[in-house]
């Protein structure tokens, strides 16, 4: 009878895999995940270390807060879960959204540092497309973002106390 009551305490949340902050949590995962992937493979240098890093440290977050919210297990964070579990996410989303603009304006800058790529009989390694992707897809996770940080705040102003 313990198995069985184990088994049913990680079931998934359905109700959150089909909601709106769900969707999009995933979507900030994969969108997250292409940016720091593809600047990753390509020679970063100093200036893009920051925005590195602050794609790679959303995205765990992120993937810890949506395996959180999934598994129905926020009432075990402390000081952080429960009923305060939606002003959690509300700030992280908002910090995340801020940091992700800047970390996208720092990529986007890189690509005019790479964009000599097009003189004829260049030799050298070429990132420039790497760097073009990575905006591409940086810039789609910060609307991402956005729309949670956007979601979290109505659901907080009209009194609801979950994340979904």
């Amino acid at each position: 009878m313990s198995a069985q009551a184990t088994r049913s305490s990680l079931s998934a949340n359905k109700e959150f895999l089909r909601s709106f902050p769900g969707v999009v949590r995933l979507l900030q995962l994969a969108t997250g995940a292409a940016v720091w992937i593809s600047i990753a493979s390509s020679n970063f240098n100093n200036t893009v270390r920051f925005a590195l890093f602050v794609f790679v440290f959303f995205w765990l977050v992120t993937l810890l807060f949506y395996f959180i919210t999934l598994l129905d297990k926020q009432d075990l964070v402390p000081l952080l879960g429960g009923e305060r579990w939606l002003l959690t996410n509300l700030i992280y989303d908002a910090l995340a959204t801020a940091l992700h603009i800047a970390a996208t304006a720092i990529v986007i800058v890189t690509i005019d540092n790479h964009s000599y790529c097009d003189i004829p009989n260049y030799r050298g390694a070429c990132y420039y497309k790497t760097y073009v992707v990575a905006s591409v897809f940086a810039c789609l996770c910060c609307l991402f973002y956005v729309s949670t940080t956007v979601w979290f705040s109505v659901k907080k102003c009209k009194g609801n106390k979950s994340v979904i």
